[in-house]
């Protein structure tokens, strides 16, 4: 595969690659909590955001769009990693329009057997595919099997929720 005559396995992703990890918090009301987190590759913290979406709504692509082009790293990102495409209990994302209107790519992970046809479909509008997708998540998951911008937004968005965090990314 090619981008802009140049082979994919040539692109060099650069350890520090700026991240921008979102998650959801516990579901305990119709407001739920999303935190965004800003991360140089797996290691440096650089900023939190947070926004609050609808319970089972329909409002969390406007939320999250409105939530990054106000933020002051919104430029340095290169990558949104989502857990998931549903937030707020079932709050869908759309990641072609999220792609569009920040200029970013979107990786979604997720931890039950993924349809694999929607992968390709998401990994399309990654800047570069598969093979960009696989080493930014194998550069973030430092401390675990999760990568820290989704772990940290986790522990972030449940911990102000509950009180503590907890739970799984």
């Amino acid at each position: 595969m090619f981008k802009g005559g140049i082979p994919f396995s040539l692109f060099h992703i650069k350890p520090e690659i700026r991240i921008l990890g979102i998650d959801d918090s516990a579901l305990i009301s119709d407001r739920i909590l999303v935190v965004g987190t800003f991360f140089r590759g797996g290691m440096w913290l650089d900023g939190v955001l947070s926004t609050y979406i609808t319970r089972d709504g329909m409002d969390a692509t406007d939320s999250l769009i409105r939530m990054i082009s106000a933020s002051k790293h919104r430029n340095q990102a290169r990558v949104i990693m989502l857990d998931g495409v549903t937030y707020g209990g079932f709050n869908p994302i759309d990641i072609v329009r999220l792609n569009e209107s920040t200029g970013m790519g979107v990786i979604v992970l997720m931890r039950s057997m993924p349809d694999f046809e929607n992968i390709k479909n998401a990994l399309y509008h990654l800047e570069y595919p598969e093979i960009s997708a696989t080493r930014i998540v194998q550069l973030s998951a430092t401390h675990s099997n999760i990568p820290e911008p989704l772990r940290v937004a986790h522990l972030i968005a449940t911990g102000i929720i509950c009180g503590e965090s907890c739970g799984k990314p």
